[in-house]
């Protein structure tokens, strides 16, 4: 990968917003910031060329080694709340021009600052999930670094702290600033699965349209989504309709991937406020795109909560959301208003990602309303991932058929190699987890079979890994404490065989997709265009690994049917 090192530069702020009024300006614009928008220099005059390898955009819920934040005396109480629980995961990089006495507030409402990293430069805002860098990774688990876009604010303090990041930690940025990859994004309108797919609103498309405000050259969704794939890594990105409601079009206000597959977004009242367009939107998903592994998403609702007096964004309450959270390794930070409607958001939290310590942050009181501002904890957060990435990636198993054996199935990357992995499993109600390791396949993909109980009790497990270079790591990340549950029950035929048949990944793919089988007999493949022509057929045996080549002239969407004593199972495939 070719670097590109940053130096700090210190933007003058005359006649722009400065640090003296950073916990003033809101999520949105001000009123003086939007005359000043045609007078702003958005781009910048160095040149900053792409990854010259591929690169793969790390998801929300990867190992972080710093959580980012930029320090605001409005709002010291809530950004004391993140640090506290951020120095017990990882290194914490405050933004600061005042250490002493934000060391001193620290360390009087006993924060230890063992893992706080104190830079000094100037902020003009606290929003620092827009403006800061996004981590990628080399080959997937190759050399750190962040990519960084334009911000869509006059706010050049801001803008220029990426690079003051970069610089601090000792990593190589990539920055869409110049020429024709001069891209105007935010880091709350961007949601990766750290497969290659990515998630915005429209946003992304209209702050980059012909006469756009920020004097960056025009671009078709084709160029952007380039942009995207050159120094991010995003082959597929989803884009919806912004809503009537959300004043800055982040899809972090209601919407967050938990895993590769799993959607948890906001829920209004029937017809009341972004309801309908939220409803909509994911039904566009659903209908269109499936997960990296080739099946539905899962959609989780969680109820966006009313003020006190009952008020949603359509009759003047505040935009308050749950889905606003962050996943800093092991504990999950979510914004929170009161308790009588907290309680079943945290809840819900514990249900979606068990083992993980979930701490609810008050966003909504009288001295540090930041909802009203238009953002939560997410929008005031950001992350940088480890330089030593160990990936697992699993699509769980939710259900099996009693008295048989499931094959768990796993990619599994680190750049020493891996030495060793393991699934950990045991029936409910029991303590002690079993071992079972687990072979390489081929391409990264490890596997194992785990025998499933009688009807009536269900399997916990996870994976464990540990690389040639010593770095172990399990996948729930909170494991053994976290896990996944099996719901062990009498299946169907075909319902056993889609539980059989791992895939496809990656997906999308360019030139081959992987499936792997867990001993269910001879199969014929077919495959098909959304034509219904029928592009290949071949039969195989229903065991092991099964790599299906794509040829260069199918595109689009493919479907991969499966037939044997079983039934039939059809799987999508997204040639690139």
């Amino acid at each position: 990968m070719k670097h590109f090192f940053a130096t700090l530069v210190v933007v003058g702020t005359l006649g722009f917003p400065c640090a003296s009024a950073q916990s003033l300006l809101p999520h949105g614009l001000t009123a003086v910031e939007k005359a000043q928008l045609s007078q702003f220099t958005f781009r910048h005059a160095a040149l900053t060329p792409p990854p010259t390898t591929a690169v793969r955009a790390a998801a929300e819920w990867e190992e972080v080694e710093y959580l980012v934040v930029s320090w605001q005396p409005g709002f010291q109480n809530i950004l004391r709340q993140i640090v506290a629980v951020g120095v017990t995961e990882c290194k914490v990089i405050i933004t600061t021009q005042n250490q002493a006495s934000v060391a001193n507030y620290l360390t009087a409402n006993s924060v230890p600052l063992t893992n706080v990293i104190f830079m000094d430069a100037p902020a003009d805002s606290i929003w620092i999930r827009d403006y800061a860098g996004n981590t990628v990774y080399a080959n997937d688990v190759g050399e750190l670094a962040l990519t960084d876009w334009i911000y869509n604010r006059p706010r050049p303090n801001d803008n220029a702290m990426p690079s003051a990041h970069a610089t601090q930690v000792g990593i190589p940025i990539y920055i869409t600033d110049s020429g024709t990859n001069d891209l105007v994004n935010t880091g709350g309108n961007y949601m990766s699965d750290g497969m290659g797919n990515a998630f915005a609103s429209n946003l992304i498309l209209d702050e980059n349209a012909v006469g756009n405000p920020y004097g960056v050259s025009a671009k078709t969704e084709a160029q952007i989504n380039q942009i995207m794939l050159d120094y991010m890594g995003i082959a597929r990105y989803v884009k919806m309709p912004t809503l009537p409601y959300d004043e800055i079009h982040h899809i972090d206000m209601h919407m967050k991937l938990l895993d590769e597959q799993t959607l948890l977004v906001s829920k209004y009242p029937p017809g009341v406020a972004d309801g309908p367009q939220i409803e909509a939107n994911i039904d566009y998903v659903t209908a269109n795109f499936l997960s990296p592994f080739g099946t539905p998403y899962k959609i989780e609702w969680i109820d966006a909560p009313p003020s006190t007096g009952g008020a949603f964004p359509d009759t003047g309450g505040a935009y308050r959301t749950y889905s606003n959270s962050v996943i800093v390794n092991k504990s999950i930070l979510v914004p929170v208003y009161r308790p009588e409607v907290d309680a079943a958001a945290l809840a819900k939290y514990q249900q979606l990602m068990p083992g993980y310590n979930v701490v609810g942050i008050d966003v909504d009181n009288p001295g540090e309303n930041l909802i009203n501002l238009l953002g939560a904890i997410h929008c005031i957060t950001h992350t940088i991932g480890v330089a030593d990435p160990l990936w697992i990636v699993h699509q769980p198993i939710a259900e099996a058929n009693a008295g048989q054996t499931v094959t768990i199935n796993a990619t599994i990357k680190h750049q020493s190699g891996i030495a060793w992995s393991k699934v950990f499993w045991r029936e409910t109600g029991s303590t002690a987890f079993n071992e079972v390791p687990m072979i390489l396949l081929d391409n990264d993909i490890w596997t194992a079979d785990i025998p499933i109980p009688n009807p009536g009790v269900d399997v916990e497990y996870y994976i464990g890994s540990s690389s040639m270079s010593g770095k172990t790591l399990t996948r729930p990340l909170p494991a053994p404490a976290g896990y996944w549950t099996i719901d062990v029950q009498m299946l169907s035929t075909e319902a056993w065989a889609a539980t059989h048949i791992a895939g496809p990944y990656p997906n999308p793919a360019r030139d081959k997709v992987n499936f792997n089988f867990g001993q269910i007999g001879a199969v014929d493949v077919t495959i098909t265009n959304t034509l219904g022509q029928t592009l290949s057929r071949q039969s195989i045996d229903g065991n092991g690994l099964f790599t299906l080549e794509l040829q260069s002239d199918w595109k689009g969407t493919l479907f991969v049917l499966f037939e044997g004593a079983f039934g039939q199972v059809t799987r999508k495939v997204v040639k690139l």
